[in-house]
């Protein structure tokens, strides 16, 4: 007997992720706390501390963009990779990005450097 797939209560979004880069984010948080990284109570406090800040969108659709600067924080706090470090590796990404075809996969390794 099959059994139907859940779901979620009347009046929930059925699409928890606005854009891929938010679900990566998320993982990548959850990966790093099951590796030890940091604690709950840190994440929360950071995350907290980001989206108090001045600035902050009232209706909450930034909410990922302060993840990800919490996020940011504690990889620089935990000696992990400075905010140079990060840039640093977006950038290249987003070259690997424009340089990819069409279609293909893009790899970092399609990077080709700065100012190429």
């Amino acid at each position: 007997m099959s059994r139907p797939e859940p779901r979620l209560p009347d009046g929930f979004d059925d699409r928890v992720f606005a854009e891929p880069w938010q679900a990566e984010a998320f993982a990548m948080t959850v990966a790093l706390h099951d590796n030890g990284l940091f604690s709950w109570s840190e994440w929360a406090e950071a995350l907290s501390a980001e989206v108090k800040q001045r600035g902050a969108a009232s209706d909450g659709h930034d909410y990922y963009e302060h993840w990800l600067a919490a996020l940011e924080k504690l990889l620089s706090r935990k000696g992990v990779a400075g905010k140079g470090e990060v840039d640093e590796l977006a950038a290249a990404w987003e070259r690997a990005a424009h340089a990819t075809p069409h279609g293909k996969p893009i790899l970092l390794e399609n990077d080709p450097g700065p100012g190429r």
